[in-house]
């Protein structure tokens, strides 16, 4: 790795994690496109940068977290079914999971294939729960239960939250907003948890990299953020889904090229 690969992968975080498209799967994608050789030092970064896209809620959301204080107990809430499943799937996860980009591939045309499915058979009831607050526990809960789907690379956790969340009976623009807040307990714990475990084994310049990483997607990830909730003003996420199908297709036949 390089400067040049760190400020691409930032920039592929950034534009990627809020959006239902897997923000993972598009960082293993991205290593196969530049040859950035598989490593343990690679899987850790693709793990800490996201944490840099991450951070821009804290920004944007800073009430949610300092303030209303109703909210953040809902958080960690949602939080404890992702915390339970990733702790003890951590070796799993990146032993088997991070950098197959067979399992990525597979996971975002299904993907795609289920969330065009949901939005065309979804339809508002005008009954949808309109404020965070008024999220209930159990399906707080649920939501974080969702989210979990996402330790398998290419499925997308916002996207996996905001369709458990519109399933549950939530407004569009309030589960995309509570899938930008869960986000934070779920990427802080991973990255502290990777840290933890792998930390010492990196050289300065390896730092170096997680920190041009780090600041890229943050940047980035202020703007995707704002992008998302102009679309969802008008839009569903079929658009999405479609994108996740024709890049599948792409990598499933550059594969069956070689």
């Amino acid at each position: 790795m390089n400067l040049i690969t760190a400020i691409i992968f930032g920039i592929v975080e950034g534009i990627t994690e809020f959006l239902p498209i897997s923000s993972t799967g598009h960082l293993i994608l991205t290593a196969q496109l530049l040859k950035t050789p598989a490593s343990e030092f690679l899987k850790s970064f693709e793990i800490v940068i996201q944490l840099g896209a991450i951070l821009s809620v804290v920004v944007l959301y800073w009430k949610s977290f300092f303030v209303k204080f109703t909210v953040l107990k809902k958080i960690i809430a949602a939080f404890i079914p992702t915390g339970i499943i990733g702790l003890c799937l951590y070796q799993v996860i990146k032993k088997f999971l991070l950098g197959n980009s067979s399992v990525v591939i597979w996971s975002l045309f299904i993907g795609g294939i289920v969330i065009v499915i949901f939005e065309l058979l979804y339809k508002p009831k005008g009954t949808e729960t309109e404020e965070i607050e008024a999220i209930s526990y159990p399906k707080a809960i649920l939501i974080g239960c969702f989210q979990s789907l996402a330790v398998i690379p290419g499925v997308s956790r916002s996207a996996a939250t905001i369709i458990g969340g519109l399933g549950l009976g939530l407004k569009r623009k309030t589960i995309v907003e509570f899938s930008f807040l869960l986000a934070v307990p779920t990427m802080l714990a991973a990255t502290v948890l990777d840290l933890a475990k792998s930390a010492a084994t990196f050289n300065t310049g390896q730092f170096i990299y997680l920190a041009v990483g780090f600041i890229v997607s943050f940047i980035i990830a202020l703007l995707a953020i704002k992008f998302l909730l102009y679309f969802i003003k008008n839009h569903n996420f079929i658009p999405f889904a479609i994108y996740r199908i024709i890049i599948a297709l792409l990598f499933l036949l550059s594969f069956s090229g070689r």
